[in-house]
């Protein structure tokens, strides 16, 4: 009984001590540009004139994202993916943890987007907090993309590919 307490103290301790790690990454990648928690952005799915962007490449979308996200693709973004939008629709860019989604976000932002989100913490975040996600074939997935082997290791549910 002592070692099962032990071992739940010691995974506490990590999972915290990850947690607070990933947090204190995050606070130089946002400078300013507005932020959307997990937790609001998730009450948004699906609702009227709120779009999620992916700015992922396709290889990491297909393997999960949020569910009616589309994907817009940083390396090849094009204002032309997003002139259906009406530029006063609540605009929430996201990627791997925010940096990618932030850029694009800037650029929506000048080119006349009044209210655009970056999803604070990016779909690691959303992962980790076991928010729901969907592969390219729209069936649940825990599956995430890892980007590469040292910013996956920042994902700490799910099942990490790359």
């Amino acid at each position: 009984m002592r070692y099962l307490f032990l071992l739940f103290i010691l995974s506490g301790t990590f999972s915290f001590g990850q947690t607070k790690a990933y947090t204190k990454m995050l606070e130089g990648y946002y400078d300013g540009f507005p932020t959307i928690s997990i937790e609001e952005a998730s009450k948004k799915i699906n609702q009227t004139n709120v779009f999620f962007l992916d700015t992922r490449k396709i290889q990491e979308y297909n393997i999960s994202h949020i569910k009616s996200a589309k994907h817009v693709d940083f390396d090849n973004f094009s204002l032309n993916k997003v002139e259906n939008l009406p530029k006063d629709a609540e605009i929430i860019v996201y990627c791997s943890i925010g940096a990618r989604s932030q850029d694009i976000g800037k650029k929506l932002k000048k080119a006349g987007f009044k209210n655009v989100k970056n999803l604070y913490g990016g779909l690691f975040h959303w992962a980790n907090s076991e928010y729901p996600m969907v592969n390219a074939l729209g069936r649940s997935t825990a599956s995430i993309h890892g980007f590469s082997k040292e910013w996956g290791k920042w994902v700490t549910t799910g099942n990490v590919v790359y």
